[in-house]
This record gives structure tokens, sequence and C-alpha cells, in this order.
């Protein structure tokens, strides 16, 4: 008798033992699972800000605004144009990614106010791109063009500011720093490579570009004031 229950009772626990393993396997499995989506969401939203601000800083379209910013300086002094480009760009998307919001309080503005004024400058500088096909400054001394309007505004303006505030709000701190950086880390290597591109495009295929990439700006420049208007007539 003792025996029977003795081989009950190991049946029991074999079988208690199996189900606890199946369970323990099958929430292994779910939370293997919810890990794979939320990385999954997290690369995705990362891919989308990325995108959309790769968009609006341009960097491709701008080549041929580039190389006519600096056709008159020697290959040692377009390298520094373009580093303090890159810094100078970057600092500045840093900044408004970190404390944009706190800006716009300090001074009184409403973010949807910030995106009708941005999309109305963005709006103007992509039809002076598609109408004259290039921007046209008169520079005082080469060692400022990195700063600006390289890096401010053409990299960096009105439109990049919004759409890095806009990723922070839907996308939060760390999706926004790191479209920041991967953006700039692309625009770094095309500033450095900006003679080959420039020569693999030719001139009319960076005139097609330009013109391409400033009918996005456009209708991204849309989308804020419609965006914008919309929430403030409410």
């Amino acid at each position: 008798m003792r025996s029977r229950d003795y081989s009950y009772t190991s049946a029991t626990s074999g079988l208690t033992a199996e189900i606890y393993n199946q369970k323990s396997d099958q929430a292994e499995v779910m939370f293997a699972n919810e890990v794979l989506a939320s990385d999954m969401l997290l690369l995705t939203q990362l891919v989308k800000a990325t995108i959309a601000l790769f968009v609006v800083v341009d960097p491709l379209g701008n080549v041929p605004i580039f190389i006519s910013l600096t056709k008159s300086m020697n290959e040692t002094q377009r390298k520094s144009t373009f580093r303090t480009a890159t810094i100078t760009g970057l600092m500045l998307l840093l900044a408004f990614a970190l404390a944009g919001q706190q800006i716009l309080i300090l001074f009184g503005i409403s973010l949807y106010s910030f995106m009708v004024a941005g999309g109305i400058l963005l709006l103007i500088v992509a039809i002076r791109l598609l109408v004259v096909g290039g921007w046209h400054e008169t520079l005082d001394s080469p060692e400022a063009v990195g700063a600006v309007p390289i890096g401010f505004p053409l990299l960096v303006g009105p439109g990049a500011i919004t759409t890095s505030i806009l990723n922070l709000q839907s996308s939060g701190i760390i999706i926004t720093l790191l479209s920041v950086l991967v953006t700039f880390i692309i625009v770094w290597f095309i500033l450095r490579y900006v003679n080959p591109i420039y020569r693999l495009l030719g001139k009319t295929g960076s005139l097609v570009v330009t013109r391409l990439m400033a009918l996005f700006i456009a209708a991204i420049a849309v989308q804020y004031i419609l965006q914008g208007a919309k929430y403030i007539l409410q």
C-alpha cells in the first residue's frame, strides 16, 4: 500500500514538475517576445525619428550649396569649415533636443507657434532652393562659413529644431538624442566626402537632388504650419 502511495506521489510530483517547467518555458518565451517587440518598437521609432530629421537637415540636397560656399578655399580650409559646421550643428541640435521646450517656455512661446514660424521659414528656404537652386550669401570671412550659414541655418534651421522637439515629445529623450547623433554621423560622412559625392552626382544630378529634397522640405514645412495652426485655432 505504501509502495502504491509512494508511486502515486512520485508520479504526481513528476507531473507537477513537468507542468511547472512548461509554464516556466512559456513565461520565458513570452518574456523574450515582449523584449523583442519592445526592441523592434524602439528601433522603429529611432528609424522614423532619424529619417524625419535627416530629410529636414538635408545634407545631400545642400551638397551644391556647400561646394559653392567653399569653392575659394583650399583643402585644409574646407575640411576645417565642414568640421566646424558639423560640431556647430550637432551642439545646437543637442541643446534644443535637451532644453528646447524649456527655452520656448522661457520666451513664452508655445510649441505650436514655433511650428508655424519654423514651417514658414522652412517653406521660404524650400522655395528659394526650388526657384534659385542654391543659397547665395555675401561672406566676410571663410572661417565664418562653417558656423553660419552651413551649421546654421542650412544644417540646423527651424525645421530641424522643431523636428527634434517633436521627436522628444513623441519618442522620448533617448530616441531623440540617438536620432541626432546618427543624423550628424551621416552629415559628417557626407561633408567629409562632399567633393567625390558632387563629382558622382554631377552638376545636373546635384541640382535634381537639391530640388527634389527642397520639395520634401516644402511638404514638411506645410505640415508644420497646418499642425501648428490647427492647435492654435482650436
